[in-house]
């Protein structure tokens, strides 16, 4: 999981670090070519492009840096976190879901991917099996127990 996470994170890292190195400056060659810099619409968006691609690849390093951080030492190997597949009881319905913990940029919802930073990852975060949780959502609220827990540590060991 965390090598998948750090594999994705990278791939981005690789497609900006191209186009901030090669496809940027030729835009802004170009702009420059057609004159007037003041009043040149190319050039600003390639500009406002450079920009953003830049905080993006600060961030997307800085993201890298915490899940090496998290992998190597703050993952917990008896409870809830980065990484951890969860499954879960809903205490009213008896319904069960199992969701995946990860980063924000691996969330995808229909694969059952929480982000540890939404209502529902914050609230799972450090519970064991057996823990009660209850989270306030926008129509109410979810009472739901953890019934199985396989961490990060457990699923690597695989």
């Amino acid at each position: 999981m965390i090598s998948e996470m750090r594999e994705k994170l990278s791939r981005e890292i690789d497609q900006l670090s191209h186009e901030l190195n090669v496809l940027l400056p030729q835009a802004i060659a170009q702009a420059v070519e057609l004159g007037d810099l003041r009043e040149n619409s190319e050039y600003k968006a390639a500009l406002e492009r450079q920009q953003f691609v830049q905080a993006r690849l600060g961030q997307l390093h800085q993201r890298l840096n915490q899940l090496s951080q998290l992998a190597s030492t703050e993952a917990p190997m008896d409870r809830v976190g980065l990484g951890s597949r969860v499954t879960v009881l809903d205490l009213e319905s008896n319904d069960t879901d199992e969701y995946m913990v990860v980063l924000a940029e691996m969330m995808d919802i229909d694969a059952g991917h929480i982000s540890l930073a939404s209502p529902l990852g914050r609230a799972l975060s450090n519970g064991r099996v057996g823990d009660e949780i209850s989270i306030r959502l926008p129509h109410g609220s979810r009472r739901l127990r953890i019934m199985q827990l396989i961490t990060v540590h457990q699923e690597s060991a695989r």
